[in-house]
């Protein structure tokens, strides 16, 4: 293609077509010379062709979907399969729902914007080999980073507009710092006495292993992004005005570097490797979400007293949930891991206090009062993140642990629909062999039900579910799977089960 348009004097060039798939790193070279580049970004950025811009990212090929074998990709960290087709129904010109963050478009959402944040930060693979060089090549080349600056306020919005609604208000708005301090310890005490229901669930499981694997997978996901966006945080020319945060913040970052080799064993006692993207598909959305806020907030220098709230309450979590992290790897793997043994923050009164006093004191005193609730808003929307996490964990945890009884209600579900004769919305399928369908959710309740052929079903690293001709299963709504064709060609059908017919079950 090419952006040399014909201009007409004392008028801006008709925009160039930025979602053109085509699109060259010569051709925004011309584009920016001869000013057309600026007038497409103007023109694209708003309105309802928003969602092109989020569509010709999703389509660079480094995110095209899953083969058969890339259920893991610990060898090539851009591989990132995000399910491009499926925005075709979708639209990211709209807002995300407070009721619907646990959605399709938020599992993809997020996937498209750590892709975007990612592909400013330097990714290895762990050895040499012709995919990652391919892939890595799509990854960081230029029009994919044009598409994603642009397609990156269309996600924001999408996915984190719904923090706005409902945001409480500081616990004691009247009272300043002090309120603030209140709030933070009344804060780490609920969470050392409630560290959280996925925990609960976790002990509870019958295959500890496995959902501990799943467990840390989601760990994954969001920490070493989080320490990631925090060292970002941290770079910048402030120091003399603020001279306590940036040692703050690269301390945070120090003790990531330092703590590599903890990391490894802890990720290692479940057999997993440490590579960025290795175990892409099975990231839950709420624990993108969770890295994904910290990176965006870090992205915006003008919100940095939101961030130091999120990086707060980051510091408050892990030392709310140090214990039972290691309790759960010792339960589970059989190892007692190191990496918990020494939280950055105790979260005692006295060292809440000292760090507020470290951070948020001398920020009000150069730009105001405001601070005071720019910093509570990140530190509100970290905590919201983080309970959406935390239910969301417990669900899939629960969910994967029962996997014989979800067929049993298949099974039951089938037969009161036959019985009442009901007829519901339905989906069939007819794939052929070793094709893969990238791990997704649903925004309803769904059968799988075989009707001839062979199919894996998985949701997990640690083991596949083969379904053949007659095998029935419940997925309910929001539960991350995904699954591979092993016969010829496979036939299935998927009822789509109201939500009360599934509360009945």
């Amino acid at each position: 293609m090419t952006l040399n348009q014909t201009t007409v004097p004392g008028k801006l060039p008709e925009p160039a077509d930025l979602t053109d798939p085509d699109l060259t790193d010569a051709d925004l070279t011309d584009a920016a010379a001869s000013g057309e580049l600026i007038a497409a970004v103007e023109t694209a950025i708003t309105g309802a062709g928003a969602h092109a811009l989020v569509r010709a990212f999703a389509a660079n090929p480094a995110f095209r979907p899953a083969e058969w074998e890339e259920l893991t990709t610990e060898a090539d960290p851009y591989r990132r399969p995000v399910r491009p087709a499926d925005l075709a129904w979708l639209d990211y010109a709209t807002t995300l729902p407070a009721d619907n963050v646990l959605a399709l478009s938020g599992l993809l959402g997020h996937r498209m914007l750590r892709n975007i944040y990612d592909a400013d930060l330097l990714y290895l693979p762990p050895r040499p080999n012709p995919a990652a060089d391919r892939d890595g090549a799509d990854f960081y080349n230029a029009a994919n980073r044009l598409r994603g600056a642009l397609a990156q306020p269309v996600l924001e919005h999408h996915l984190f507009t719904f923090l706005a609604e409902d945001r409480p208000g500081p616990s004691y708005p009247d009272a300043g710092l002090a309120g603030l301090r209140r709030e933070l310890r009344e804060y780490a005490e609920q969470r050392q006495a409630h560290p959280g229901d996925a925990f609960a669930v976790l002990r509870g499981t019958r295959d500890r292993r496995e959902a501990t694997t799943f467990a840390l997978l989601q760990l994954s996901a969001f920490l070493p992004a989080a320490r990631t966006a925090i060292a970002r945080a941290a770079l910048g020319e402030y120091d003399p005005a603020h001279p306590t945060a940036r040692g703050l913040l690269l301390d945070d970052y120090q003790r990531w570097v330092a703590d590599a080799r903890a990391w490894t064993d802890l990720l290692g006692a479940a057999e997993l490797r440490t590579g960025a993207g290795a175990y892409w598909q099975l990231y839950l959305n709420t624990s993108l979400a969770r890295g994904n806020q910290l990176h965006r907030l870090s992205r915006a220098p003008e919100r940095f007293a939101e961030l130091l709230g999120a990086f707060v309450h980051q510091r408050i979590d892990a030392a709310a949930t140090a214990g039972v992290w290691s309790d759960a790897v010792e339960d589970g793997l059989g190892v007692r891991p190191a990496f918990f043994a020494d939280p950055p923050l105790t979260a005692t009164p006295q060292a809440l206090d000292e760090l507020v006093a470290a951070l948020v004191e001398p920020l009000r005193a150069l730009l105001g009062e405001d601070t005071l609730t720019a910093f509570h808003t990140g530190f509100s929307d970290a905590r919201r993140l983080t309970r959406l996490w935390d239910r969301d964990l417990a669900t899939q945890l629960a969910w994967a642990d029962s996997i014989e009884e979800h067929k049993a209600k298949a099974e039951a579900i089938d037969a009161y629909l036959v019985g009442e004769g009901i007829d519901v919305d339905l989906d069939t399928f007819v794939e052929t062999s070793e094709e893969t369908s990238t791990t997704h959710v649903h925004n309803e309740h769904r059968l799988v039900m075989i009707e001839s052929g062979q199919m894996h079903f998985w949701n997990n690293v640690t083991h596949k579910i083969a379904l053949r001709d007659g095998d029935k299963i419940l997925i309910p709504k929001s539960r991350l799977h995904g699954s591979t064709v092993l016969s010829g060609s496979c036939t299935y059908h998927q009822p789509i089960i109201p939500d009360e017919m599934y509360l009945k079950f």
